[in-house]
């Protein structure tokens, strides 16, 4: 019969390949939870006023940069890895080089439209639509759908009740099984389903987003995420998704579905887990208070989120995850302007302001083992309205 597996053993030496210190695994310094003592216009009157000037010029630029670089990468991969000696190893290991490389790109990609979805990428809102909803459905994502769910995320961030987006759970809310999950391999195998599925999965089940007293899709025109007015793009959206995979089905009855797998399944992949990755590790941290509606209000809410260094990917992703703190008190700042702009109100926020240069993967692993679900912290005497990060099971 085989041993039984030790846990404990096992637990640090997955610590010990991440590179985790003890110091490094403790928790960290919270943010403050009080009311702030500065209030948004002081913090807009701090950023120089050419950071809300958005240039079409400019933002095309970025477009046509980023279609270029994919589109060469993607003529590289289908005119010469064929031609790779010691096939078919060399050609299998070119393809996951070329689906990690073009799916980084494509993030950028992802991420201009994200910034139609906000009117931050010219002054004609029209014009921000059309160039979104063509970006966003070559990467199956419904525009219209994703802008207004998000845009209720940024109006309700921070709220227990009513964000619509990586919501945590309250102890209370935790399943009986969560216990036999809390460990290493588990949460290994966790991080990778959560990476490579939830994307999708939130798009059609809502997974991980507010729950609702019915189905939720965001393909549903008639589901409760919408209201009337906005049924007729919620189409538009399903649409232009439908159209892009009618377009593969055809390419790859031309060209075969290893040829679309490999070429354009496998960067989405990427682009999907990169996404996940992002948005998780910015609204997910040991130091971030989350508010119920007796405490909440927008301003603290906004300031429920953190800057994270990804090292050379910030140009490569249009700096989404070291200026994401600016962005949601002023989401229609231009992604080139956001540095700037984070520069200027760091002063003003001080505490309340959180970056973590932990790296990626470090910070990945820790979250994921620190922050399984929020409660009130009574023995520090604060309001039961205010939530925090635990993972006593």
């Amino acid at each position: 019969m085989s041993s039984p597996i030790n846990w404990s053993r096992t637990s640090r030496l997955l610590v010990a390949f991440l590179g985790l210190t003890v110091r490094e695994t403790e928790s960290v310094r919270r943010v403050p939870h009080s009311k702030p003592p500065f209030t948004l216009c002081q913090i807009k009157k701090a950023i120089p006023p050419h950071c809300f000037q958005r240039s079409l010029l400019r933002s095309f630029s970025y477009v046509v940069y980023d279609l270029i670089i994919a589109s060469l990468f993607y003529y590289i991969a289908t005119n010469y890895f064929h031609h790779l000696p010691n096939q078919p190893l060399s050609s299998t290991a070119a393809w996951l080089i070329y689906g990690f490389v073009q799916g980084c790109v494509l993030t950028g990609v992802w991420i201009i439209a994200r910034e139609c979805g906000h009117h931050a990428f010219s002054d004609y809102r029209w014009l921000d639509d059309t160039v979104g909803l063509i970006l966003h459905s070559c990467l199956l994502v419904p525009y219209f759908s994703w802008k207004y769910s998000h845009g209720r995320h940024h109006s309700n961030i921070g709220s227990l009740e009513m964000d619509e987006l990586f919501v945590p759970k309250q102890k209370s809310s935790i399943r009986w099984y969560s216990k036999y999950l809390n460990n290493p391999p588990c949460r290994v195998l966790t991080l990778v389903v959560t990476l490579t599925l939830r994307w999708p999965l939130y798009f059609t089940f809502n997974v991980s987003g507010r729950p609702y007293d019915r189905f939720a899709s965001h393909y549903d025109p008639y589901g409760p995420i919408y209201s009337d007015r906005q049924r007729l793009q919620i189409f538009i959206s399903d649409a232009g998704v439908v159209a892009v995979f009618y377009g593969l089905y055809r390419l790859a009855m031309a060209k075969g579905l290893a040829w679309v797998l490999c070429s354009f399944g496998g960067p989405l992949l990427v682009v999907n887990g990169f996404l996940v990755l992002i948005a998780y590790l910015q609204h997910t941290h040991p130091s971030l208070p989350h508010y119920d509606s007796s405490e909440w209000d927008w301003l603290r809410g906004a300031l429920v989120t953190v800057d994270r260094d990804y090292g050379m990917l910030n140009k490569v992703f249009h700096n989404i995850a070291d200026t994401h703190v600016a962005h949601h008190l002023f989401s229609k700042i231009p992604h080139y302007h956001a540095m700037e702009a984070t520069k200027a109100i760091k002063p003003i926020l001080g505490d309340y302001y959180q970056f973590d240069a932990t790296p990626v993967y470090k910070a990945m692993w820790r979250e994921a083992k620190e922050c399984i679900y929020v409660e009130p912290d009574d023995e520090a005497g604060q309001s039961k309205g205010v939530f925090w990060y635990n993972n006593k099971l």
